[in-house]
């Protein structure tokens, strides 16, 4: 299990959306986090915006995305939470095929070595949608480095093995 350097790196080409009422581009600091790791990881940042809380925007933002033949995945940071301003999920399940609930099982459980039982506010969550990967990370900088840090850098590398999401995105539409 783990990086298998005999095979071919594939860079993925990610899109990065911050969702806050509050951050600007000068104080996204989790966004800075992700767009680095990205970077240092060797994947190609696509496009990166800021977006408000606010279905019907954020949603806007991931159609373009989804739409977009050069994103192969979606990074979101924010909004994940309990409060009545806290609305990614719901807008993932508009946009949505199929779910990965894997992902936020596993982030939860990760983020529980971290935060301990608070991670149960956490609505971290993951879709499919038109063959776009969607990653719904919370706001805060611990998070997006353990969603990163802990799955995601894994599962976008090509040389993960036993399998990772990069093998599977040529069938991602398949009927």
């Amino acid at each position: 299990m783990g990086i298998n350097e005999n095979r071919t790196f594939k860079p993925v080409n990610i899109a990065l959306l911050t969702i806050s009422d509050t951050r600007k581009a000068a104080d996204d600091t989790s966004g800075d986090i992700l767009a680095d790791r990205i970077k240092v990881a060797g994947h190609h940042l696509a496009a990166r915006e800021i977006s408000r809380d606010d279905q019907n925007e954020i949603a806007a933002h991931l159609h373009r995305w989804i739409d977009d033949e050069m994103v192969d995945a979606i990074l979101t940071t924010g909004g994940t939470g309990l409060t009545g301003r806290d609305q990614t999920p719901e807008v993932l399940d508009r946009v949505k095929d199929k779910d990965i609930p894997g992902f936020g099982e596993l982030f939860r459980w990760l983020s529980y070595e971290t935060i301990g039982v608070t991670t149960i506010q956490s609505r971290a969550c993951a879709v499919i949608a038109r063959g776009t990967y969607i990653f719904a990370l919370p706001g805060s900088n611990g998070a997006v480095k353990d969603g990163w840090d802990k799955i995601l850098a894994a599962q976008l590398d090509s040389r993960h093995r036993p399998c990772n999401f990069v093998d599977l995105m040529p069938r991602l539409r398949e009927r």
